[in-house]
């Protein structure tokens, strides 16, 4: 039977993951993965044994939708990536559409989403969010500048090295508001770190784990 299922996984603790999405991991033929190794790491926990893995990230996406594509068309296949919910800022999409296109049948199951969780536990308000996903490398400035005037929370991942430049320049656009970072969510050394936007050159800010960034403008300590 031909069939997709987006499978999300733990975004630390292994534990984090639904009972059916373990089902579902037994008993499809062949199993999309970001990096094969982080996967076999998954399954070896829960002894999830002699299954096909096949590599699909962000840098070969288009050129594997041909080889994945006529896997599907014959099998039943699940979509995994490091960490979290396929497609949220990580290789799924291109997949999906093309499954769509085709008619092939996909099925999503829920589970966890990093952005949601430090939402959720940032404190901020929930009633509108943006999710921006990963910044663009050049040109910050102008890009916060496009949504200067919403008034919603706005959510974006960063890494350790450019932390600290991002949050200067969000300061520099937003003059105001309330920052929370989010590191190592389910893991042992979790963190929430928060603090009003005028105080961001008084943080000691880690040098591991990805950051999930929280802001609202029209919040003050």
């Amino acid at each position: 039977m031909s069939k997709l299922y987006i499978v999300p996984t733990p975004i630390g603790n292994l534990n984090d993951i639904t009972l059916r999405s373990i089902e579902i991991l037994r008993k499809v033929d062949y199993i999309i993965c970001e990096d094969t190794r982080r996967t076999k790491i998954l399954l070896d926990y829960y002894q999830i044994n002699n299954k096909s893995l096949v590599s699909y990230y962000s840098y070969n996406e288009k050129n594997r939708l041909p080889l994945i594509i006529k896997i599907l068309e014959k099998n039943e296949c699940a979509l995994v990536v490091d960490a979290g919910m396929p497609a949220i800022s990580d290789p799924g999409y291109l997949l999906i559409k093309e499954c769509i296109k085709r008619k092939i049948k996909i099925e999503v199951l829920p589970g966890p989403s990093a952005f949601l969780t430090a939402l959720i536990g940032s404190g901020l308000p929930l009633d509108k969010f943006l999710f921006l996903g990963f910044l663009p490398k050049r040109g910050l400035k102008a890009y916060f500048n496009k949504y200067k005037d919403l008034e919603v929370t706005i959510i974006f991942y960063e890494s350790p090295k450019r932390i600290l430049n991002t949050l200067k320049i969000l300061k520099e656009v937003f003059n105001k508001g309330m920052i929370v970072l989010a590191r190592e969510i389910s893991k042992i050394h979790e963190e929430y770190i928060r603090f009003d936007i005028s105080e961001i050159e008084k943080i000691n800010f880690k040098t591991k784990g990805e950051f999930t960034v929280i802001f609202r403008k029209d919040i003050e300590m």
